[in-house]
């Protein structure tokens, strides 16, 4: 059974320990569920929207301060919906890789979920916060009028959409980036989905509108998503060119070149991780369950950015250093 599921991963280096011993393992027996139903990937991965949003709900209605043990309650059910929604999107690229049933719109969606279970995460911690800010209030010596609460909760919504916009989606956007170059240069173009802006603009413009319209505006979004990962890895960009220019088809790319790029990447791999939904869903967890569930927008603001500008940083600096190497040979 263990090698069964291993055979599900994308690759042993990028695989995060919680992953392994946790996400995999029941995933890989929703992947078979599913495909003994015959259910697509691209079906599980858009179940898994409607499971994550659905934690936001109980997530919003979730404090205890006021609601005792019904508050508890909703947490504990947001925190099942969202880990439940989590298992169908590693079940999603299992089953993917288990029955060959790989789509360019299934990249994209399994892509987008995360982005629309937290989407509404942010939302219910907002709307969590308006209604239950009495400690807070206290705290901080403000008194609890409408006005105060007003002007409290804006903030609030200005800080949720700046760590989703701008935080959450360059962080998450860039792990899956860096994985991604990762498995190009350990197991090539079949291994990895490192796709770029100017082929999913031309899979864009060659797509006719009529029955694809649902296809074309996630291409739309994913035309964004992948030229924002490019824009910031601006050396790599310059190594991959370079690498094209070297050995033009990037199959031939020298064994020992690739070992090099897997030795100075391996060791950002457990960042990307970090990055991704593990840790960031127990952060999640942990706030909500204090019952302050806006703590987590300052950990993705101030803690989290701070390993992805240090991720960020180091993967830049070897990639620059690379060029240079090529530059002298």
């Amino acid at each position: 059974m263990k090698e069964q599921i291993q055979q599900t991963y994308k690759s042993n280096d990028t695989e995060e320990w919680l992953d392994v011993v946790w996400t995999r393992p029941i995933g890989y027996q929703w992947a078979r569920f599913f495909d003994a139903l015959n259910v697509h990937p691209n079906t599980v991965t858009i179940l898994s929207m409607f499971i994550g949003v659905a934690s936001a709900y109980f997530f919003a209605h979730g404090s205890y301060r006021t609601e005792g043990t019904e508050g508890l309650i909703y947490n504990i059910i947001g925190v099942l919906l969202l880990a439940w929604a989590n298992f169908y999107d590693s079940a999603d690229g299992q089953l993917a890789r288990m029955t060959g049933k790989k789509t360019q719109l299934g990249r994209i969606l399994d892509g987008a979920a995360g982005d629309v279970w937290f989407f509404a995460i942010y939302h219910a911690v907002v709307f969590r916060f308006y209604f239950y800010h009495d400690l807070e209030f206290q705290w901080l010596g403000i008194e609890n009028n409408e006005r105060n609460t007003l002007i409290a909760t804006l903030v609030i919504y200005a800080l949720s959409w700046f760590s989703g916009i701008v935080c959450h989606a360059h962080q998450c956007g860039l792990s899956d980036y860096y994985r991604q170059i990762h498995l190009f240069f350990l197991k090539g173009k079949a291994g990895s989905e490192l796709d770029n802006s100017i082929q999913q603009k031309q899979i864009y413009e060659e797509t006719p509108w009529k029955g694809n319209l649902i296809y074309k505006l996630f291409l739309l979004t994913y035309i964004n998503y992948t030229r924002n990962q490019e824009k910031q890895t601006p050396q790599f960009q310059l190594l991959k060119q370079k690498l094209k220019e070297e050995y033009g088809d990037t199959e031939n790319i020298p064994q020992a070149f690739r070992d090099e790029f897997r030795r100075l990447s391996l060791p950002l791999m457990k960042w990307a991780n970090i990055l991704t939904f593990n840790t960031r869903a127990i952060t999640l967890y942990i706030t909500f369950l204090l019952d302050f569930p806006w703590l987590y927008l300052f950990m993705e603001i101030i803690a989290f950015t701070g390993l992805y500008l240090y991720m960020r940083h180091t993967h830049e600096g070897f990639c620059q250093e690379l060029n240079d190497k090529i530059a002298n040979v």
